[in-house]
């Protein structure tokens, strides 16, 4: 099993409107509600490849218990060569989970994102956390991903003892935050980081990503894999350097097409894939996403026909 870890874990409400105008009133065409956060759209990725996921995080009030009865609707065994299943591990707090609300413009196809800070967690809640963390990694996890903001009341280091917990487990772990925890988190040595170019910037203050990110290996992470948007992804490692794309820039929703990277690397780690495997994937995943209309989805036919012309090239230091 695959487990993910979504601290500020959302309820994610998605509108979609003709034409979206700034001070105006508008008539929603659709609405669709979905567990958010980018843990759960990676564990849903990874369900639909065929991984058995857990999920975990804080879940609380009634934002909360929505957002459990949708996933126990993913729990459900489906049928034989369907997605495979996403477990309910998340911890109960008294706050409430937060929404977020993308509202998307059918005519330009981009999408307004609008995210709520997410609910107090108080010392107990985040010990009682920690405690269900260390069973979950103890129960046999091939691989785990740490992503996302922090709620409030979560330490600013978190990420940080949840790296370590799972390296004493001897479970690879991946990273993927910003900021101040991810500059902390790099310095318990993850297997692998996924920022961004701004937010790889941010940590180590230069902003030519492959300088980027060799000074992150340096601040502790054994592999950075930097994604450059349409430009695709770059990866570096202990064994060398690849930057990927996919042939042609395709239009849609890039909402949730980093947390399909993140569902390509870290199923390419579980399986013991080569490193440009991984990456391949990775950037195929994050492209179908691009033409799917929510986040932890892919377009399946647009994935098969990108993941064999997804070219990787080997990158030179600078």
């Amino acid at each position: 099993m695959i487990l993910t870890v979504t601290l500020n874990a959302a309820l994610d409400l998605t509108y979609r409107v003709p034409h979206l105008v700034p001070h105006a009133s508008h008539r929603v065409r659709e609405v669709s509600e979905r567990p958010g956060g980018k843990g759960l759209n990676v564990a849903r990725v990874l369900a639909a490849l065929g991984f058995e996921t857990a999920v975990t995080g804080f879940a609380g009030g009634e934002t909360g218990r929505v957002l459990r009865s949708l996933l126990a609707a993913d729990a459900a065994p489906g049928p034989p060569n369907g997605p495979a299943r996403v477990t309910d591990a998340l911890v109960p707090v008294s706050g409430r989970t937060r929404r977020t609300v993308g509202v998307v413009d059918e005519s330009s196809g981009d999408t307004t994102q609008l995210n709520e800070p997410g609910p107090h967690v108080t010392p107990e809640e985040w010990e009682t956390f920690l405690t269900a963390y260390r069973e979950l990694l103890d129960g046999g996890v091939r691989a785990v991903a740490l992503c996302g903001s922090l709620p409030p009341g979560v330490p600013v280091g978190a990420y940080a003892t949840l790296v370590r917990e799972a390296r004493t487990a001897q479970t690879p772990v991946l990273l993927d935050t910003s900021g101040e925890p991810l500059r902390r988190g790099l310095a318990a040595r993850p297997d692998i980081v996924k920022p961004n170019a701004e937010e790889l910037a941010g940590i180590t203050g230069t902003e030519e990503p492959l300088r980027a990110a060799r000074a992150a290996q340096r601040r502790g992470a054994h592999a950075v894999a930097a994604s450059l948007g349409a430009d695709g992804m770059l990866l570096v490692t202990q064994d060398g350097a690849w930057s990927a794309a996919v042939p042609e820039r395709l239009a849609g929703n890039p909402t949730g097409a980093g947390d399909s990277a993140v569902a390509g690397l870290l199923s390419g780690l579980a399986e013991g894939l080569p490193w440009p495997d991984r990456l391949a994937r990775a950037v195929a995943l994050s492209a179908a996403t691009v033409r799917s209309p929510v986040a932890g989805e892919f377009d399946e036919p647009t994935y098969a026909t990108m993941l064999p012309s997804v070219r990787v090239r080997r990158s030179e230091a600078p």
